[in-house]
């Protein structure tokens, strides 16, 4: 299992990670809720490895079979590869190259509600709630596991599905058949 883990894991975290790295720098340029839309899909993307990853476990170690419960398991280990390799590569964008993303974010939410005509009072208690996230948020470990929570509920609903669409029992064997078998041999 650690092989076919390790494996699809990491092939859908260098997928999200790559595919992170192209298109976040890009995010102010194409609006937050595009960009947010794009992270989600690159997301959905790189946990059909998780698909891709219970289908060869079942096929190469399973000898064509798996259970549900194995399929999750699998399933999940792969979505906590993706997900780890997600976060790391965050790390490096924010911290190397983007530390000015969650005071981007702040200004676009406060446009956006002047815009919608948002009194100053509610403007005002958004860019405090804004300032004391980035506060919080420059801390590399509590950073990593508000990261986390972004593609696990994904790879969670994914790991549920494909292990849905790919559980498969061995050949059941009646009981006369079975019986069949022993006077046989």
């Amino acid at each position: 299992m650690k092989k076919t883990v390790l494996t699809f894991g990491l092939i859908g975290g260098v997928i999200l990670s790559v595919l992170a790295f192209a298109t976040l720098p890009f995010a102010e340029q194409i609006g937050f809720d595009k960009a947010e839309f794009v992270g989600y899909t690159i997301m959905i993307l790189s946990f059909l490895m998780v698909f891709f990853g219970i289908r060869s476990y079942r096929e190469n170690v399973g000898d064509g079979t798996i259970t549900f419960g194995r399929a999750f398991a699998v399933g999940l280990l792969i979505t906590l590869v993706i997900s780890v390799c997600y976060v790391l590569a965050w790390q490096v964008m924010y911290f190397k190259f983007m530390p000015n993303f969650v005071n981007d974010y702040a200004n676009y939410l406060v446009e956006k509600m002047r815009a919608s005509g948002a009194s100053q009072e509610m403007i005002n208690a958004k860019i405090e709630q804004m300032r004391q996230f980035k506060e919080m948020y420059d801390k590399p470990w509590i950073n990593a596991a508000i990261t986390l929570i972004e593609p696990l509920p994904v790879g969670l609903v994914i790991s549920l599905i494909s292990s849905l669409l790919l559980r498969k029992k061995g050949k059941d064997h009646s009981p006369s058949e079975e019986a069949a078998q022993r006077v046989a041999a």
